[in-house]
């Protein structure tokens, strides 16, 4: 019989992946740049030519909004949110690493629990794979990055940016 010698902190770091995996949450993959049992993160990046404090959720990825989606209709489901993927709520009201100038909260719509900032459902998009990226900022006129002094949503469809 052959023995395999395992360095001491990869168990560790197996059990850690292993306990992370079970949570379940955000339907976001991807690696993780923030820690904490916080739903959202925030942090300082450059979205355009503007550096701004941006939403992340708990891998870091970041967050985004859908201009067509109200305070109380969302508009990406079904197909659409399998390329931006909902911000789920695990249990509870949503929390935050950071005081968020705005008002977090959960709506139970075609998504499941999802999280909103200032009304706004909030998505992360499936082609950023690290805390850096924000591919989907502007798609298609209507997708934008959540950002920490985003305006209140109407119950009426939104046209605005930040």
């Amino acid at each position: 019989m052959k023995s395999i010698r395992i360095p001491l902190g990869v168990i560790p770091a197996m059990g850690a992946a292993l306990a992370l995996g079970a949570c379940g949450g955000t339907n976001a993959t991807g690696p993780g740049t923030s820690s904490g049992a916080a739903l959202i993160h925030t942090a300082s990046m450059k979205v355009g030519d503007k550096t701004q404090t941006v939403l992340k959720n708990k891998a870091g990825l970041t967050l985004y909004y859908f201009a067509p989606d109200t305070a109380t209709t969302i508009a990406c489901s079904g197909g659409c949110a399998t390329t931006w993927p909902p911000l789920l709520a695990d249990t509870g009201a949503p929390t935050s690493d950071a005081t968020l100038p705005g008002r977090l909260s959960v709506t139970d719509g075609a998504n499941g629990k999802q999280v909103l900032y200032n009304g706004h459902p909030l998505y992360t998009y499936s082609k950023d794979a690290d805390a850096g990226d924000a591919y989907g900022q502007g798609i298609g006129g209507k997708w934008f990055v959540a950002t920490t002094d985003l305006t209140a949503a109407s119950a009426s469809a939104s046209g605005y940016r930040y």
